[in-house]
């Protein structure tokens, strides 16, 4: 996996036990794949001239702790213990700022484009080992953007298949 050292993050609260994580998705500009656009978002470093979209991210600082592209390349831009700003505005099970105990892991897609072979195999990987490192994640704890940000957001959508992810993460 690449490292890269998104300065969109900070330190988790004192004695924080990370306990969720997160799947996202995002292709930008919105339906496009491959490039650098995603990569430049997350590094503070994307033209917001470059293309009309990029005008509403003027000024956005977000990350991610990993992010799978198309093909099941895994670049991470946090390190796990640091808390990456993926999560915004959410709740879980009546805790808010999911950001300080959660890991994000954005998928390169949309909510209505099937995410490929290798996104579902690179992400049962990471999750596997997330979850042997951070026992507190659980099968249960591990959910959509969309369940902790109803009415905001919507991914990683209807094209994800849970169950066919759940599968994978019981194959060792």
């Amino acid at each position: 996996m690449r490292q890269l050292s998104s300065p969109h993050c900070d330190e988790r609260p004192e004695g924080e036990t990370i306990s969720l994580l997160v799947i996202h998705n995002i292709s930008l500009p919105p339906g496009q794949f491959g490039g650098e656009d995603v990569e430049q978002l997350f590094m503070g470093t994307l033209d917001c001239d470059r293309h009309p979209f990029y005008a509403q991210l003027r000024g956005l600082r977000v990350s991610s702790h990993l992010f799978i592209r198309r093909d099941g390349d895994v670049l991470q831009f946090v390190p796990y213990q640091t808390r990456a700003w993926h999560a915004g505005v959410s709740r879980m099970q009546g805790r808010e700022r999911c950001n300080d105990f959660s890991i994000g892991i954005e998928l390169e897609g949309t909510d209505h484009q099937p995410y490929t072979d290798a996104q579902y195999l690179a992400l049962a990987a990471v999750s596997r080992d997330i979850m042997r490192r951070f026992p507190a994640i659980t099968l249960g704890r591990i959910v959509g953007h969309n369940d902790i940000a109803p009415g905001r957001k919507t991914d990683p959508g209807p094209a994800f298949d849970w169950p066919r992810f759940r599968q994978l993460l019981s194959r060792e």
